[in-house]
């Protein structure tokens, strides 16, 4: 797995060796930047983005972001069989530390009370047989960390239903092999 494009193109990405994280493909997270940089139904613009990676695993997502110039990328993780992997990844960047990396349970109900930024860009990878996710976007959608043109973007099993909350409408939705990726957008 490399970076794909930008500052840090060509690096490696190191994996964990357990079968426990999903790491996001090549082919999946190339495409989802493609449709956030050519699709007309998004307004993000990566040099002044705050993205938020949630269940970030090895960082693919974020560090992508990173080698793209966002503003920042807030890291969420706290899987002890993938945090150090996650940590060596964004050392190796030698980048000018734009980004956190916060170590708690995404369900903890605390955690995005403290956010000074709103989020352009909110990535969730959550493990494909996690059912909390609809309690997490409604947690997303009260505490009001999402701007008004952000973008949620899911990465589940291709048979996972797509219930979502009535405040978020599916916007784009691709398959990759057993994956599909959900873009969504917040109703206000």
């Amino acid at each position: 797995m490399r970076i794909i494009s930008g500052l840090y193109k060509g690096k490696k990405i190191l994996e964990p060796k357990d079968n426990k994280t999903r790491p996001l493909k090549d082919l999946a997270k190339e495409s989802i930047f493609n449709i956030i940089k050519h699709s007309k139904k998004f307004e993000i613009n990566f040099s002044k983005s705050y993205i938020l990676d949630l269940f970030s695993g090895v960082g693919s997502f974020g560090i992508e972001c990173l080698s793209r110039g966002v503003k920042e990328v807030i890291f969420i993780e706290n899987y002890k069989g993938v945090l150090p992997i996650l940590k060596k990844n964004l050392l190796r960047l030698n980048t000018n530390q734009n980004y956190k990396i916060i170590e708690k349970d995404i369900y903890d109900r605390s955690l995005f009370s403290k956010f000074n930024n709103k989020f352009d860009i909110i990535f969730l990878d959550p493990p494909f047989k996690d059912q909390n996710l609809n309690n997490l976007l409604k947690e997303i959608f009260d505490k009001k960390i999402i701007k008004i043109n952000g973008i949620l973007i899911l990465h589940r099993h291709k048979k996972e239903p797509d219930k979502f909350p009535i405040n978020f409408k599916i916007i784009e939705k691709k398959i990759y092999g057993i994956s599909k990726i959900i873009f969504l957008s917040k109703l206000d």
